[in-house]
């Protein structure tokens, strides 16, 4: 088993890693944010890669999600824990705490989504965004931490890079939503193309522009409280190995097997050695 961690703001290495070594992969969709970091973490062999670039230089609609995540299954990844800050829209949500998300709301609109398109059409299910054998793994490895984690709840992944608006805010809040951040669902819907298992473990951070009671969010808060929730995250990985080993299966290893509804004497050669580089066989 090979586990793939996508880390975000303020988690951008992994320590603790045994024969650590760089991995500077080729894809078709272009590089990925940097190279990837592989190693063992205990009995795991790990795969680590900062969506944001080494120095945080690329902002969320400038990562190249599709070269990440085809960079992490290239090298083997089965599962990618995707590890990012998030605003909370609700009470009970609050800075510090763990969130294990397992809807999404994407508002994104400036970003390449999708394996598919140049020439291939295909659908993927995705009602069920996230792999639930696998988050339940993560809430296993996540609960001797003694953070407070919340098992389930809506992310609403926004464009970015400026924080919401109070109405924006409000109007997240009224459609049931739990946290808002801007990189997961992204990751989600080309995880599920890719055939990988995928979780999301977001770390509140601030309470968004909701809340009367609380200033509006601000890179200063954020980063104040991602200093303290990195370690925990850190730790979740770190115990993450033992607990997917004894993971229940699952059907995402299949997930695009009857994805595509192009003819196949209408994909290009292209196309068709694109998608064989990442499913392993034949569109």
């Amino acid at each position: 088993m090979i586990l793939g961690v996508l880390g975000g703001s303020g988690l951008y290495d992994l320590d603790g890693l045994t024969d650590p070594r760089e991995e500077e992969v080729s894809t078709p969709f272009g590089a990925p944010s940097a190279p990837v970091v592989s190693g063992s973490l205990g009995s795991t062999r790990l795969l680590f890669l900062p969506r944001h670039g080494r120095g945080h230089r690329f902002s969320p609609s400038e990562i190249n999600y599709r070269a990440n995540v085809f960079a992490l299954k290239r090298l083997g990844a089965t599962r990618v824990l995707s590890v990012s800050a998030v605003g909370s829209l609700r009470e009970g949500l609050a800075p510090g705490d763990f969130v294990l998300p397992d809807q999404f709301i994407d508002k994104t609109y400036r970003r390449a989504s999708t394996f598919f398109g140049d020439g291939v059409v295909g659908h993927v299910g995705f009602s069920d965004p996230t792999c639930p054998a696998f988050t339940a793994a993560v809430a296993a490895a996540a609960a001797p931490g003694g953070k407070r984690l919340h098992r389930g709840g809506t992310y609403v992944c926004m464009e970015g890079p400026q924080f919401s608006t109070r109405a924006e805010s409000q109007l997240h809040r009224s459609w049931g939503a739990d946290v808002i951040g801007m990189t997961a669902a992204t990751e989600a819907k080309l995880c599920r193309e890719a055939e990988v298992c995928f979780a999301s473990l977001a770390l509140v951070t601030d309470y968004d522009a909701w809340h009367a009671d609380e200033a509006p969010v601000s890179v200063e808060a954020v980063v104040a409280v991602l200093r303290a929730n990195v370690a925990g995250a850190r730790d979740v990985v770190r115990r993450l190995g033992e607990h997917v080993a004894a993971a229940s299966p699952c059907g995402c290893a299949h997930a695009a097997a009857h994805a595509i509804i192009t003819a196949p004497d209408a994909i290009t050669a292209e196309a068709r050695g694109r998608l064989r580089l990442l499913h392993g066989r034949d569109p």
